[in-house]
């Protein structure tokens, strides 16, 4: 090897030690120590405050995690507004369910963590929205656990980049597989992270199509305990007011705990996608063994949001920290 090509390759060793981030996300449990040593605490007191005003943080919380996880990375890209020359995420079909206490949080979160000096503009919008839905799980009563932090705010968001890239009501096991694996998530992490049903409500419009027009042999869902069905139909009429809402795990709606799995062996998972976790063979062990073990699901369910704060992940010049999380800047 000739001396100028010995010196081009310590060169571009040098300069992968200097910038690790261009190459890969560098996430980290501490990662702001020595940046804003409090972050984790701040931000927890503002959930926590949020979380007194309304429940609804919780579900609102960490379903705009996933939201965001799964289109773009976790880049926070889905907090940010429309403008007139740009039609944002959140303002895709697939997102206007979303809760705006869910976007509330983390502008709140934000708006704390930056009061604090030697913290201001120093904290990713992406960071503050990963911790504050682990904050929001443990508030319900689910596990809390380290999160990994060091994410950068996206640079873009756009209503078209949602195009199938979130799981539908009426998803198959095929289906949710798939979509998934294109975010290196296996099936487990996919059966753990739905139970983030267990907290939370779903509008009439979501799941009509069950108790009232399954097939033309049959109106009802079979896979759908008959009592359960019934009482859906009371809640939800068939000019129901669309903004009726139901609980998605209708025994513990404010607890975050594996009853989401126990509703299942019972029939009572509120959409097909919720319900095929158990009517599928290749799934039903997985729901049964976390049915009978809280700390294993718990476990399971750490493993997959961390996994999740993994996707997509924004370093280097791919993103920059947001004054403002609702504005790209």
């Amino acid at each position: 090897m000739g001396r100028f090509n010995v010196l081009l390759v310590l060169s571009l060793a040098f300069s992968l030690c200097l910038f690790p981030s261009t190459i890969s996300a560098q996430l980290k449990q501490n990662y702001y120590a020595s940046i804003c040593p409090n972050v984790e605490s701040i931000v927890r007191g503002a959930v926590q405050k949020k979380f007194q005003q309304t429940f609804v943080t919780v579900p609102a919380t960490i379903r705009l995690f996933f939201h965001d996880c799964f289109v773009q990375g976790c880049d926070a890209s889905v907090v940010v507004g429309s403008t007139a020359t740009n039609k944002a995420e959140k303002d895709h079909p697939d997102n206007l369910s979303l809760a705006g206490d869910g976007f509330d949080t983390v502008i709140k979160a934000k708006a704390a963590v930056d009061a604090v000096p030697r913290c201001r503009n120093k904290v990713s919008c992406a960071d503050i929205l990963a911790m504050a839905a682990r904050d929001a799980i443990a508030l319900a009563g689910g596990p809390s656990y380290a999160v990994e932090l060091g994410r950068l705010d996206g640079l873009s968001s756009t209503a078209s980049s949602v195009n199938g890239k979130l799981p539908q009501p009426n998803f198959n096991l095929n289906q949710l597989n798939s979509l998934f694996a294109a975010n290196k998530l296996s099936q487990t992490d996919m059966i753990a992270l739905s139970a983030a049903h267990t907290v939370g409500f779903s509008h009439c419009s979501r799941f009509s199509n069950r108790i009232y027009s399954f097939s033309p042999q049959t109106k009802v869902d079979p896979s759908l305990n008959k009592t359960y069905a019934t009482q859906l139909q009371q809640m939800c009429p068939r000019n129901v007011d669309p903004r009726i809402a139901i609980n998605m795990d209708p025994i513990t709606p404010r607890t975050f705990d594996n009853v989401y799995y126990k509703n299942l062996q019972q029939g009572m998972g509120l959409f097909t996608s919720d319900q095929v976790l158990f009517t599928d063979s290749r799934s039903r062990s997985t729901v049964n063994a976390w049915a009978s073990s809280s700390s294993t699901f718990q476990n399971a369910f750490v493993t997959a949001m961390t996994k999740l704060g993994r996707v997509g992940v924004k370093t280097g010049k791919n993103g920059n920290i947001r004054q403002d999380c609702s504005v790209l800047g």
